[in-house]
């Protein structure tokens, strides 16, 4: 699957060392491995993986000049006139090139590892969880939908009392008297007093969900640099490679999250009268957040063609157990193999045993380690989120009880004025 997927393409040549010579074509970069196809035969010239790399370079001499060059297993590969630049070219492939180091052991353990008893039922019993969890967070946010109209209902009741108050003012000046009942003090400051605890509201704790290395291209292909996404629950944090912050993007503030592939999406803020801003992020692990950013931004975020069979593989029932694109594809290779294990009439007694004794010992398969770890990561966002909302509705709640308190004393105030006009 990974080598059907193509992250990047750049036009650039490539030597041949067989021929001596420059051969034009295109540098191809999938999730696994590098590719130089040349333009006129299209012939496959270099293909390796890139956990073979060891080391990439930028060079150059007074013949070749700004090259990039890859050593794999003791061959250099030279690849020249990059497009549109060969710092865009070395960036991307360092970034993949170092995630690839560092995830190759655990990918190549989670291919091999058959799905097991235990692992089923701890997933079966997160995913209860995580749907009891997702109930609650709609009732919370039910709750505070009923909060929010319960504060705009003593809003009103506010302004109905400041006029009813400024009507008794007049009806208690004297006949003679040329001036018309002006806003008491006390109620103009009592307003004041009703908007500033709503602005002056704390913003609680920012906890963070997933927090990933990217490749940031803002406005042109050519302005591309390292850095880091962080998604939390209030918001999008896009940092360089010094940790400085780039830009913020606030949940609400965000318009549309576009998935053009399973490594690449794009966000976008509009703005009336001004330049949207928009950046372009790249990363090896971007599988990882995609699942934490369709449940941030459910209806802003839209799958692109290249990434249609990322959408439509998180609604297999494999997804339903808490697995991605990648772990879905595991399952099923594990389930082909254990199907393909199963004892046939030549095996002996000894050789079922032994397997059975290798079952019996491995309690958790890796793929499943997987799948629990992206499901608890879907947990601990759930409950950020209903913590954040929480915190929120307590606001909400001292807001209301000091609208009520402050709304009783005038009504009582009023009837004892009217009382004296009667």
């Amino acid at each position: 699957m990974d080598e059907n997927i193509h992250i990047h393409t750049w036009p650039c040549s490539y030597y041949l060392n067989s021929e001596k010579q420059w051969v034009p074509g295109k540098l191809l970069l999938t999730p696994v491995s590098v590719r130089f196809t040349a333009d006129k035969s299209g012939e496959l010239l270099a293909s390796f993986h890139l956990s073979s790399i060891s080391e990439i370079k930028k060079e150059s001499s007074t013949f070749i000049f700004s090259s990039l060059t890859l050593l794999e297993n003791n061959t250099k590969h030279w690849f020249s006139s990059l497009q549109p630049n060969r710092n865009v070219v070395f960036n991307v492939l360092e970034h993949f090139w170092r995630e690839q180091l560092l995830s190759s052991d655990g990918a190549g353990a989670q291919t091999a590892c058959p799905q097991t008893s235990k692992g089923k039922e701890l997933t079966g019993l997160l995913m209860g969880s995580q749907k009891r969890l997702e109930d609650t967070a709609k009732v919370l946010e039910h709750q505070g939908e009923q909060f929010d109209n319960i504060m705009k209902g003593l809003d009103k009741i506010e302004s109905e009392m400041d006029v009813a108050d400024r009507l008794l003012s007049e009806l208690e000046s004297p006949s003679w008297w040329p001036f018309g009942g002006k806003l008491p003090k006390v109620v103009s400051e009592g307003g004041k007093v009703k908007e500033n605890p709503m602005g002056s509201g704390s913003k609680g704790k920012d906890g963070v969900i997933v927090q990933i290395p990217v490749i940031i291209t803002e406005r042109t292909d050519s302005n591309v640099k390292p850095g880091s996404l962080m998604l939390s629950v209030s918001g999008l944090k896009i940092s360089d490679s010094k940790s400085q912050l780039l830009h913020w993007f606030d949940k609400r503030d965000v318009d549309d999250v576009k998935v053009h592939t399973p490594y690449e999406i794009s966000i976008r803020q509009r703005f009336i009268g001004k330049p949207d801003i928009c950046y372009r992020l790249l990363s090896a692990k971007m599988p990882e957040a995609i699942p934490f950013l369709e449940m941030q931004f459910s209806k802003k975020i839209q799958f692109l063609e290249d990434a249609l069979g990322l959408a439509q593989a998180r609604r297999t029932p494999q997804e339903e157990f808490g697995g991605s694109i990648w772990q879905a594809a595991t399952g099923l290779v594990g389930s082909i193999v254990q199907a393909g294990s199963t004892p046939s009439s030549s095996q002996g007694t000894g050789g079922n045993q032994q397997a059975q004794i290798q079952k019996e010992k491995q309690v958790v398969s890796e793929s499943e380690t997987q799948e629990l770890r992206q499901i608890l990561r879907r947990l601990k966002c759930l409950a950020l989120e209903t913590e954040t909302e929480l915190e929120r509705q307590d606001e909400s709640l001292d807001v209301i009880t000091s609208s009520v308190d402050r709304a009783t004393m005038n009504i009582d105030r009023q009837n004892r004025r009217i009382r004296k006009l009667t």
